[in-house]
């Protein structure tokens, strides 16, 4: 049996759920300081390389379609006609990718507040990095809450918060009065998205974030988990929230064509994302 603490092996320990995950690496390959954080990249002996960011495994080449897809296809084919998006964190560039593959889209402004996780991205996975030349592409390296407070009113379509967890500089992407600028910046048929952690082992976080969102007069909200290797439980999620109307129909033969752009999302997927199972129907 491995060891799993020897240097063979990542491990990210999950010590307030006691759990543990670990991927078996060759070596670190490098590790750098921003004045947020510090950012790892280690080579693995079976997902590619790995991003790390602060202890937590942020994204490998092997599954990361997982979440990327996931982040930003059901909003995007639910919104009627998406055409203005903005991206608050998401740094590595592989949801920007997912966005610019719809053609309705007119701009993208990226917000990440650390210019080092897209130039590790660019070095390390250039595959998510392919569309950052995109003429609809914006990136900007600023504070994600300072610039939606800034945002005019009903001027975005989409907003995705594809962010770290609520801690450090993630943290304050999970409070009330983000999702008030958030509300405040969407047309009559915008979306927020945000990454809601695991549907396993974060209920208390998924359930408050959806109060919190129609606490502030978003009108309905849909939590869709999909499998993500890498990240604890192996089971991950994100937080949709309307700001008028009800989730429910969505643009499924649009989909369905879509779906030899992508390797994990289809129409059916989509339809099945949006039935919680059960026992999170109990929870939240």
């Amino acid at each position: 049996m491995s060891d799993l603490s020897s240097p063979n092996w990542f491990t990210e320990q999950c010590e307030n759920t006691g759990l543990a995950l670990s991927l078996r690496i060759k070596h670190k390959v490098v590790e750098k300081h921003s004045r947020f954080q510090k950012i790892e990249i280690y080579e693995t002996t079976d997902f590619g390389y790995l991003m790390v960011i602060d202890g937590c495994t942020m994204v490998s080449t092997r599954e990361n379609f997982l979440y990327h897809e996931m982040m930003a296809h059901p909003a995007l084919f639910t919104h009627p006609n998406p055409q203005n998006v903005v991206i608050i964190g998401g740094g590595d560039c592989g949801t920007l990718r997912e966005v610019l593959k719809h053609d309705s889209v007119n701009a993208v402004h990226q917000v990440d507040i650390d210019a080092l996780v897209t130039q590790m991205a660019q070095t390390y996975f250039p595959e998510l990095c392919e569309r950052n030349q995109d003429p609809r592409a914006h990136l900007i390296y600023d504070d994600g809450i300072e610039f939606m407070h800034k945002t005019l009113p009903e001027s975005l379509d989409i907003i995705i918060v594809d962010s770290t967890d609520p801690i450090g500089p993630g943290e304050g992407l999970f409070n009330r009065a983000f999702y008030t600028s958030c509300l405040n910046a969407l047309r009559t048929d915008g979306i927020l998205v945000q990454q809601s952690e695991s549907p396993i082992l974060h209920q208390k976080l998924i359930k408050e974030m959806r109060q919190a969102m129609l606490e502030v007069g978003f009108s309905d909200v849909q939590t869709i988990p999909f499998p993500q290797p890498i990240y604890p439980s192996g089971y991950w999620s994100c937080t949709l929230a309307r700001k008028d109307g009800e989730f429910g129909e969505f643009r499924q033969s649009d989909a369905e064509t879509f779906s030899k752009q992508t390797e994990y999302y289809n129409e059916a997927i989509h339809q099945a994302g949006m039935r919680l199972p059960s026992f999170l129907k109990k929870v939240l």
